[in-house]
């Protein structure tokens, strides 16, 4: 009998936990090498596992919302003989794999009009999902089926207490994220260090230079500043750029930043800015812009989100002024937490005289595993850090 072929899941993954959701190709198919042949799902990222041989999906060993540890085997291939010649595999672009045909009939979105960031532009479910997020409120979208039970979702009426609900099954990554923090707070003892910073010689800075930055198309982003400055902070704190073993401290070397990225409802990601140190400002601005765009756009790699050191989360976007404690994207030591940069009246002295003046400032924390840091280190961090942004160069 030929020799059947596994179809394995990655060796490494970036994620806690990965899960079949969907497969792209049938029992019986034709593929070739490469060709996408199923979608898994971490906490992390959507990616696709690419046949490993040209033959025939043998069999499925693993179906949709089945957990798959790295390197467990997901179904195998048969490879293709002469038998198989008449058997063609399906032309790229003319169907849709069952996870998008669902997501096209409860989101009321034609695939034929979503930018696909498979291979060869072919549409995933991620794909359709980011397409849902980017609709305006109070977008058409087809009613749920009659079956309930079919249904992502359904309104229900308890006649005991008068109350309405609706019941919203957990994502895969959603569940997975879950996980991952409940295991960060349960693992670290969290300590967070609270710090503000005045943004004036940053605006300063940027409003001098973010045309020219612009014109070669890359945003210059306060983001960019504050993970610039996070670098200045790592070389006066080298430890809080580390990870915690039971014998060791493993101190790095690569300041590899993540940015934490909010993708709607679905959850967040955090890409990584690699070897950070290396990177000029308007470097860093630039890696920032690349990333967090294919990140709103389901078009991440696992390489993408792997690897990190340090994570930035910048919640003061979303409005906040300041999140306690954030938590710890582990393995990781730390994490800076970076509030609503706001105008606030403070007391500066000028030629010895307290003097008010309006500056605009955000509070900054640093959360750290307080295995791996005490608060000395914590707070000599953040001052570095905000000295960093204080005095950036005009």
């Amino acid at each position: 009998m030929t020799d059947l072929i596994d179809i394995r899941a990655p060796a490494e993954q970036e994620g806690t936990q990965a899960v079949v959701r969907d497969w792209l190709k049938a029992v019986g198919d034709t593929v070739v090498l490469d060709d996408p042949l199923v979608e898994l799902e971490t906490d992390k990222v959507t990616h696709e596992i690419p046949a490993p041989a040209t033959g025939i999906l043998h069999e499925i060993l693993m179906q949709n919302g089945d957990k798959a540890e790295p390197g467990s085997v997901l179904g195998r291939l048969r490879p293709a003989n002469a038998d198989d010649a008449g058997q063609a595999a399906p032309a790229p672009g003319m169907s849709y794999s069952p996870a998008v045909r669902r997501a096209a009939e409860e989101y009321g979105i034609d695939p034929a009009t979503v930018t696909g960031s498979g291979k060869d532009g072919r549409v995933t479910r991620a794909d359709m999902d980011a397409a849902r997020q980017a609709m305006p409120a109070g977008g058409s979208a087809p009613q749920p089926p009659a079956d309930a039970d079919a249904s992502p979702s359904r309104e229900t009426e308890r006649p005991a207490t008068g109350l309405r609900s609706r019941a919203i099954p957990h994502s895969p990554m959603r569940l997975a994220i879950a996980a991952h923090m409940q295991a960060s707070v349960s693992t670290a003892p969290h300590v967070t260090s609270v710090f503000e910073a005045d943004f004036t010689a940053v605006i300063r800075h940027r409003e001098a230079n973010r045309a020219a930055l612009a014109a070669s198309g890359v945003p210059l982003s306060y983001t960019a500043y504050i993970a610039a400055a996070c670098v200045s902070a790592m070389k006066a704190v080298p430890a809080v750029n580390s990870r915690w073993f039971d014998d060791r401290l493993e101190v790095f070397e690569d300041v590899n930043i993540g940015i934490g990225t909010a993708l709607g409802d679905e959850g967040l990601v955090a890409p990584v800015i690699r070897a950070a140190q290396g990177l000029s400002l308007s470097g860093i601005a630039a890696r920032l812009h690349d990333l967090t765009g294919r990140a709103r756009a389901g078009a991440l790699t696992p390489a993408d989100l792997s690897g990190g050191t340090f994570t930035i989360s910048n919640h003061g976007v979303s409005g906040s002024l300041l999140a306690a404690p954030v938590i710890i994207n582990q393995p990781q030591s730390a994490i800076l937490g970076v509030g609503r940069l706001e105008k606030r009246v403070v007391v500066r002295a000028v030629d010895g005289v307290d003097t008010i003046q309006i500056r605009p400032m955000a509070y900054v924390s640093l959360t750290i595993d307080h295995r791996a840091l005490d608060g000395h280190q914590t707070n000599a961090w953040l001052t570095r850090f905000v000295e960093a942004l204080e005095t950036w160069p005009p």
